[in-house]
This record gives C-alpha cells, sequence and structure tokens, in this order.
C-alpha cells in the first residue's frame, strides 16, 4: 500500500523530512529531561503553592535581575519543550505547567490556579508527591487572587 499525502501539504512534508531524526532525537531527550526534571520541581513544591498570594514587586540589584533574566529564559526552553511534547513524546502538559511555575509575568498565579484547578492535572502532580512520600498539594480554591 502506498501512502498519499494530501496536496496542500506535500511542501511542509518535504521541508520537514530532512529535519525528521533531529526531531525524533529532541523529542526522545525532551522525554528523557521531563521524566526526571518534573518529579524533582514537583515534590520540591510547598503543599500551600497555590494558597501563597503574588509577590510585590520592588527594586532588584543586578545580580537579582540577571537570575530574573536567566529564570524566565529557562521558563521559556521548558515552555517550547512542552509544546513540542504535545506532539513528540513526553509529559507536554506538566512541562508547560512547569514552565508557567518558573517564569514570571503578570496573571501567572492565575493561569497556574486556572491549569491546576483540572482534576486530571492535580491528581497527576499528587501522585508523583505520593511516589515520593510528600504530602499533596492544597487544590488551589476559585476565590485566590493573584
Amino acid at each position: 500500500m502506498n501512502f498519499q499525502w494530501p496536496a496542500g501539504l506535500a511542501p511542509l512534508i518535504d521541508a520537514v523530512e530532512p529535519w525528521l531524526p533531529a526531531l525524533t532525537v529532541a523529542g526522545v531527550i525532551m522525554a528523557l529531561a521531563s521524566m526526571l526534571a518534573i518529579p524533582w520541581l514537583v515534590v520540591r513544591m510547598p503543599v500551600d503553592y497555590f494558597h501563597q498570594p503574588s509577590r510585590p514587586v520592588r527594586y532588584r540589584g543586578p545580580l537579582a535581575w540577571m537570575l530574573w533574566v536567566l529564570r524566565n529564559a529557562l521558563a521559556l526552553v521548558l515552555l517550547a519543550a512542552g509544546v513540542l511534547m504535545l506532539v513528540l513524546p513526553g509529559q507536554g502538559i506538566l512541562t508547560i505547567l512547569i514552565a508557567l511555575m518558573v517564569s514570571t509575568f503578570p496573571g501567572k498565579y492565575r493561569i497556574e490556579r486556572a491549569i491546576m484547578r483540572r482534576p486530571g492535572v492535580l491528581r497527576s502532580v499528587n501522585w508523583i508527591r505520593r511516589r515520593y512520600r510528600r504530602p499533596p498539594l492544597n487544590p488551589p480554591s476559585d476565590h485566590q487572587a493573584g
């Protein structure tokens, strides 16, 4: 049986085909990295993480700004990896959640809480915490500010 791609996808398939081996390797590396990083980060979250108010913005020194830039650069890498893992092997949704937690931007806590209100996501995170003998996260309430 000979498979034919739709004619409109042919240019895209031709452009991506040389990259398939590299994309496959990148997907496997991201899957392995997420298998290590996600549990490491999830078990270190405080139980009341989703009940803490957002921190006020205040003056930062040069070192603090450099750490802020590095933290957000890491978040962008995790976000890109998470989006790729939605179609490649790996924990895409959890990686995106970790990217949101690492980053700093206005409305961050509202988005995190909205994601964690999904029963499947909270159940998955608490399953990881249970495996490492950590207490479950307190679920975010609907009236949290952030």
